[in-house]
């Protein structure tokens, strides 16, 4: 492989990555847990959101398979940004909640309903 066809590469898997989300926008019921373990109700992403990410993914995608010879790379980029930027603002309440509650934060109370710290009740055993 030549190093002229890395940036082709990367745009190919960058638009498999934009199909990927534009695929989960698109999914009617979208991937959920059997059974909610969660005290707190789920934030719903936002479709159009999604769907503008998915969508900028996609230009910054052609412009690196266009590479330096396209002439429509600069456009591309920059409207790539732009649905990038609109895209996640109207996602902001669903990653928020991706990328801030983690862990026991999320399950409650932290460390008091952690596991860790509850004390057996009679009659169980701990393994």
């Amino acid at each position: 492989m030549r190093l002229e066809q890395l940036p082709i590469l990367l745009g190919v898997l960058m638009a498999l990555v934009g199909l990927t989300i534009l695929l989960d926008a698109w999914q009617a019921g979208g991937v959920a847990p059997l059974r909610e373990r969660r005290r707190r109700t789920r934030a719903v992403p936002h479709k159009a959101g999604q769907s503008l990410v998915a969508l900028g993914t996609l230009c910054m995608a052609a412009a690196l398979i266009g590479r330096d010879t396209w002439r429509w790379g600069t456009i591309s980029v920059l409207a790539g940004i732009l649905l990038l930027v609109i895209g996640v603002i109207m996602s902001r309440a669903y990653l928020k909640e991706v990328l801030l509650f983690r862990g026991a934060a999320r399950r409650g109370d932290g460390e008091k309903n952690s596991r860790l710290n509850q004390t057996p009740s009679k009659g169980t055993r701990i393994r």
